[in-house]
């Protein structure tokens, strides 16, 4: 291997940056893999799930320090402590307003203060899991936006947040102050599952997985589901966690932002 102009040195911010990216990978990856349901391993709640994370990746980031050019600095080693500590925490770190595109940081710092229990983190993260921040993205069940709400849920919670004198799925603000009421709800009642007894985990855990499958279904569970549909949900978004706080290397594109079509109908205030 050719020798580095950097030999000896500190590492660059950019080959920094290229370890954080990939031990961001490596949580993706493990935690996927820890969310496909194995029978006599899952249990009531995504707490095993997580708890299991660091002994799944041990060896993944072990590989990434060695093949990635640590340069003998404890960096990467940070790097990689750091990216497990976000994907196993409750997503209420500082926002990255580079991870996301121009003019939403505002919206999504906002939309994570609605309640206690989330921050913007989470909403970021669900966001790319929804639609990759693509704002013309349809649904097949009538889904719009960048928040793929469900039209039901938008027309429950959706207001005209920017002022802007309609209230549309595909307005990013008052898409993503939508998708924060409909958590924070889930989130009241998730809580309130945990304080009857009703459920073990985490209120977050119970969230997200209320969001992907419904709170009935958290509830049958007494947890998080061992379903594939609320395992992956909740092990994608919190593969996600690092990125947004700014752990997940450099900033992504984006898909152009949205203006509202004058000929697309507001949900309005009523039901479909």
């Amino acid at each position: 291997m050719a020798a580095s102009d950097n030999d000896g040195a500190e590492p660059t911010q950019g080959s920094n940056r290229s370890s954080a990216a990939l031990i961001g990978a490596a949580v993706a990856a493990g935690l996927s893999c820890l969310a496909t349901p194995v029978a006599g391993v899952v249990g009531a709640a995504a707490v095993f799930v997580i708890g299991a994370l660091g002994v799944l990746l041990a060896p993944l980031v072990a590989l990434i320090l060695f093949f990635g050019g640590g340069g003998g600095s404890a960096d990467p080693v940070s790097a990689a402590d750091d990216s497990l500590a976000a994907a196993q925490g409750d997503g209420k770190g500082t926002l990255d307003p580079d991870q996301v595109p121009e003019g939403l940081a505002d919206s999504i710092e906002d939309a994570g203060k609605t309640c206690t229990q989330i921050g913007p983190v989470v909403i970021a993260a669900q966001i790319e899991v929804a639609s990759g921040w693509d704002p013309a993205k349809v649904g097949p069940n009538g889904e719009k936006g960048i928040s793929q709400l469900p039209p039901a849920v938008f027309t429950q919670y959706g207001e005209d947040t920017d002022d802007d004198g309609d209230t549309d799925a595909v307005d990013e603000e008052d898409s993503i102050a939508a998708q924060a009421k409909h958590v924070c709800a889930l989130a009241r009642q998730a809580q309130a599952l945990l304080d009857d007894g009703e459920a073990i985990g985490e209120v977050l855990d119970l969230t997200l997985a209320a969001y992907a499958v419904g709170i009935d279904e958290v509830r049958r569970a007494g947890g998080v589901p061992s379903t594939n549909a609320a395992q992956l949900y909740l092990a994608q978004v919190r593969s996600l966690f690092a990125k947004y706080q700014g752990l997940g290397g450099p900033p992504p594109s984006f898909p152009p932002t949205a203006s509202p079509s004058p000929a697309s109908p507001s949900p309005g205030a009523s039901g479909d």
